[in-house]
C-alpha cells in the first residue's frame, strides 16, 4: 500500500512529506520526500497557539487563536501534499491513505490531557485520500503516555537494513527521544522522551540572534559550557524517572541560562541535550551495538559530536546509514497509517506505557478507498 506521512514539529519550522510503500510491517519502498517550510507570520501564529494552549483543560477547544491556528495548518498541509504530488508526478487517486500528525501545542500525559492543532476529516475532504491522525490523542485514551510514536517504524528500520541488534535510535527534534530495538518481538521495545532536543537552543537564538535555529552551530561553537548551570539542569528529577515517559515543549524553561552570554547560553543548551541523552541511555537494558542519529539535531555538529563522544564511534546519522536523517518522522506516520489501516498495533507497554498493543490514531474517510473493508478505528 502506498501512504504519505505528514509531519510538523516542535521547532516549527516547516512541514515534511514522504510518500512510502509498506504492508504495514515491512518497508518496500521509500518514495520521495520534501519539505515545506512555514512563513515567518505562520511560525508566528503557531508560537501563539502553542502558549494559549497552555490554559486548556479540554483537548477538543479550539477557542481564539487556536482555531485561526488549526484552519492555517489544515490548509497548509492539504497544499503541500498537492504541491508534492505534482513535483513528482503522484496521483493522489493512487495513495491509500495518509498519516496526519497535526502539531502538538500541548503534552500533559499525567492530566490525560494532549493536544494537536489539525483537522483530520477537513484534510481528508480537502484530498480525497482516508487520513489517520491524533496518534497521540488515541493511545493516551488506551492509557498510554501518547508518546513516543515512532518506535514501531525504528524496528521496521533497524530490520530493513540489518542493523546488529539490539539497535539504538536518537531522534533530535524539538524534543529528543531515545527507542531501543531488542532482539525479540515488537513487543519488547523501549522508547521514552530524553530530554530538550532543538526546542531550547532553537528559542535561545531566536531571543538573542533572531534567527530560527543556530545554522551549522556556530553560535554555541563560540561558546563555552558552563558547568554549573549544566549541573543545575541536569538535577530535574524527571531524568531519573524510569521509561515510560514523555514530555511538553515547556517541561523545560531558558531560565537557567538567563544571564549568559549568547555563545555561551547556546554551548550550555546543546551540551544539556546531550547530556540529557545520555542520562536515558543509562536506563536501558543493554548497550546498543550501534546509534542511529536523526531530526535536525543530526545536523547540529556540536550536538552530533557531542553524543559520538558519549555513545562511542559506532553512532552514526540516518543519512550515513542509508536512511533519512530529515524526513524519518514524516516517513514514519505513512508507516502508522498503513499499520492503522491493517488493524496492526503501534504503541507497545514498553513505549508509551498502554496495558495492551493499541492501534494508534482514527481513521477518517475510509469511504474513499474500496480497500478498507473493516477499518481498525473510525474517527471519533
Amino acid at each position: 500500500m502506498r501512504a504519505i506521512g505528514l509531519m510538523s514539529g516542535t521547532s516549527m519550522d516547516s512541514i515534511d512529506v514522504a510518500l512510502i510503500e509498506t504492508d504495514g510491517e515491512t518497508i518496500h519502498t521509500f518514495g520521495p520526500a520534501a519539505e515545506f517550510p512555514y512563513t515567518p507570520a505562520e511560525r508566528h501564529l503557531l508560537r501563539e497557539a502553542m502558549v494559549s494552549a497552555r490554559g486548556l483543560r479540554r483537548r477538543d477547544d479550539r477557542s481564539g487563536v487556536l482555531a485561526l491556528a488549526e484552519g492555517m495548518l489544515t490548509d497548509k498541509h492539504a497544499e503541500s501534499v498537492k504541491t508534492f504530488a505534482v513535483e513528482y508526478g503522484i496521483s493522489l487517486s493512487s495513495v491509500d491513505a495518509v498519516g496526519f500528525h497535526g502539531q502538538t501545542v500541548l503534552h500533559r500525559p499525567e492530566q490525560r490531557l494532549t493536544v494537536q492543532l489539525g483537522d483530520g476529516p477537513a484534510l481528508s475532504e480537502a484530498l480525497q485520500i482516508p487520513v489517520v491522525y491524533d496518534f497521540r490523542g488515541a493511545d493516551i485514551a488506551h492509557g498510554g503516555e501518547g508518546a513516543p510514536l515512532v518506535p514501531i517504524f525504528h524496528r521496521a528500520l533497524a530490520l530493513a537494513v540489518g542493523m546488529p541488534l539490539p539497535a539504538g535510535f536518537i531522534n533530535i527534534g524539538g524534543l529528543s527521544n531515545i527507542t531501543f530495538v531488542p532482539e525479540g518481538p515488537a513487543e519488547g521495545l523501549i522508547a521514552f522522551d530524553a530530554g530538550p532536543g532543538n526546542c531550547l537552543i532553537d528559542d535561545w537564538t531566536l531571543k538573542y540572534t533572531g534567527a530560527p535555529i543556530d545554522q551549522d552551530a556556530s553560535l554555541g561553537l563560540s561558546g563555552t559550557v558552563n558547568r554549573q548551570v549544566l549541573t543545575e539542569l541536569l538535577a530535574h528529577p524527571y531524568f531519573k524517572a524510569p521509561p515510560p515517559k514523555s514530555l511538553d515543549r515547556f517541561s523545560f524553561s531558558l531560565a537557567a541560562v538567563e544571564g549568559l552570554s549568547p555563545a555561551d547560553g547556546a554551548a550550555t543548551l546543546a551540551a544539556f541535550t546531550v547530556a540529557a541523552l545520555a542520562a536515558g541511555t543509562r536506563l536501558l537494558p543493554a548497550h546498543p551495538a550501534a546509534w542511529i542519529v536523526s531530526g535536525g539535531g543530526a545536523r547540529n555538529p556540536l550536538v552530533f559530536e557531542g553524543l559520538r563522544r558519549v555513545l562511542g564511534a559506532n553512532t552514526v546519522t540516518a543519512d550515513a546509514a542509508g536512511l533519512s536523517a530529515s524526513f524519518m518522522e514524516a516517513q514514519a506516520f505513512a508507516y502508522l497509517a498503513i499499520r492503522h489501516v491493517q488493524g496492526l498495533p503501534s504503541t507497545f507497554p514498553g513505549t508509551t506505557g498502554v496495558s495492551e498493543p493499541v492501534v494508534a490514531g482514527y481513521l477518517t474517510g475510509a469511504d474513499l478507498r474500496d480497500s478498507f473493508a473493516e477499518p481498525a478505528m473510525y474517527a471519533p
